[in-house]
């Protein structure tokens, strides 16, 4: 059944009760959550962490196997921070953003000077390392160490949105108002140590990434449809202000640094024009090509000698 309307037929849906939402949503994901190795109690905290960093703006599908990999050559930080860094690069593959894995090394080093190789339970421990963010630090806490920090990413957003405000889309920006809506959601945590609390993170989640989705929302399926606020409005398209832009690639720097990083991961020195005239980028000027081993260079994914660019660490 579609919400109740306010009393002005024109108003905005009234949005479902917190609580009523959380349980749907909770029992949902006991059933429906995928089996993802990082869920499993066995996962370290460090495990936890590895996948935050992975799975920032990457699907599950590619942070999978670089996962395993990447847990059964370093499983502890001290493992990882030993490690050289061209096979850091190397076992990141092509997960994208690779400055990624440098700032994954780096807060392994952070964690072997500052916390004797144990990832910390902290939240602010935690954003105090390299390239940990808000939004890392409070999903590592609660994720690994079951500590009720209000986690946020895109799929929470959007399940917030669509379910309580009644909009198609957050938008690009996490504003104030969605802020204090997530912690005006999160469950109380007196009578259970935040458990509930925790459980609402992961799943709220979930139901965004499997069925509150941005482009095809399968809202037959969706355990609170009949309390959505979106649904009760009649589905409204997405606002200009709520689409987000998709990034390009074709073209792009992106993809001109990314081809290079291919070539340096075959683990070989190369000699730089050989390797800038061989990229199979027909449209990239030589311009561009130099610039972007330039920025790889200076962001230190790749080092050159003389005329000869290998991974860091290689010669």
């Amino acid at each position: 059944m579609p919400l109740p309307l306010a009393d002005d037929a024109l108003a905005p849906p009234i949005p479902p009760a917190p609580e009523d939402v959380h349980s749907r949503v909770i029992d949902w994901f006991s059933e429906a959550a995928r089996d993802l190795p990082w869920r499993r109690p066995e996962c370290t905290p460090w495990g936890v962490l590895v996948s935050e960093i992975m799975l920032q703006q990457t699907p599950v599908v590619r942070v999978l196997p670089r996962w395993e990999d990447w847990m059964h050559r370093w499983p502890t930080p001290n493992a990882c921070a030993a490690a050289p860094q061209s096979e850091i690069l190397t076992v990141w593959d092509r997960l994208g953003y690779p400055r990624r894995a440098l700032r994954l090394q780096a807060a392994a080093e952070a964690i072997v000077e500052r916390h004797d190789g144990a990832v910390p339970a902290d939240p602010q421990a935690l954003r105090a390392l390299p390239g940990i963010g808000e939004y890392t630090a409070a999903a590592v806490a609660c994720f690994a160490f079951g500590i009720p920090e209000v986690v946020v990413d895109t799929n929470i957003r959007r399940a917030h949105a669509r379910i309580f405000t009644a909009a198609a889309l957050p938008g690009q920006t996490y504003t104030a108002a969605q802020r204090r809506l997530a912690h005006d959601l999160m469950p109380a945590t007196d009578d259970d140590g935040g458990r509930r609390a925790c459980a609402w993170n992961a799943s709220t989640m979930e139901l965004g990434a499997l069925i509150c989705t941005a482009r095809s929302p399968q809202c037959a399926i969706c355990p609170v449809a009949d309390l959505c606020a979106w649904r009760a409005a009649g589905s409204p398209p997405p606002t200009e202000e709520q689409k987000t832009r998709g990034q390009a690639w074709a073209g792009t720097d992106r993809q001109v640094r990314g081809a290079i990083m291919a070539v340096l991961r075959r683990g070989e020195p190369v000699e730089a024009q050989a390797l800038l005239t061989g990229l199979p980028l027909a449209e990239a000027s030589d311009e561009q090509r130099r610039r972007c081993l330039e920025t790889l260079v200076a962001d230190g994914l790749a080092q050159r000698r003389g005329d000869v660019v290998t991974l860091p660490g290689v010669l």
